[in-house]
């Protein structure tokens, strides 16, 4: 699946609907550079969560988990783990257990250590036209976003998420 942004309150407008669809248990894995928007769009998840409050990226807590809202909700930022097996350390299995939701930024570095299901998105940013200046251009708030259920939890619920994220798709696909 794919999906185009071209703002960060689109971002958390098309994160919002998606966080209609998740279930405890449920794990989101976000990946892309920095300043992409992971935190735009986890920022929309908890709003569609209902979740009461800030959302700020836990970049040097690692973990921050947000109660009020329909699930509770773990969000990770895995940017300064040095090592793999520092992963284990954070308890994701009990967290993933815990009847909340699990939105990982920088997941694809502990993807081999999950011990479960996950839905993985990966932003990119488009192609720019050679034409734009080098600092400013027409793709500067374009995203997208490239979602990828992983295993048969997921799997099984891939034309649902196909139908809540219609809005945002992306015609060039």
């Amino acid at each position: 699946m794919l999906v185009r942004t071209s703002s960060a309150d689109e971002t958390r407008a098309f994160a919002s609907a998606l966080a209609g669809a998740l279930r405890a248990g449920d794990v989101v894995l976000l990946s892309g550079e920095m300043g992409a928007g992971k935190t735009a769009f986890t920022q929309g998840l908890g709003a569609g969560l209902d979740v009461p409050g800030r959302i700020t990226s836990p970049t040097f807590t690692i973990v921050q988990t947000h109660d009020g809202g329909r699930l509770r909700l773990h969000h990770l930022d895995v940017y300064r783990l040095e090592h793999l097996h520092e992963a284990l350390d954070l308890d994701l299995a009990e967290m993933i257990e815990d009847d909340a939701v699990v939105v990982i930024e920088w997941g694809d570095a502990v993807a081999p250590v999950l011990p479960h299901d996950y839905l993985e998105i990966r932003v990119t940013f488009p192609a720019r036209d050679p034409g734009d200046a080098p600092d400013r251009g027409p793709a500067d708030d374009e995203r997208r976003w490239h979602l990828r259920p992983v295993g048969p939890r997921w799997g099984a619920r891939a034309d649902g998420l196909r139908a809540v994220l219609a809005p945002w798709e992306d015609p060039a696909c």
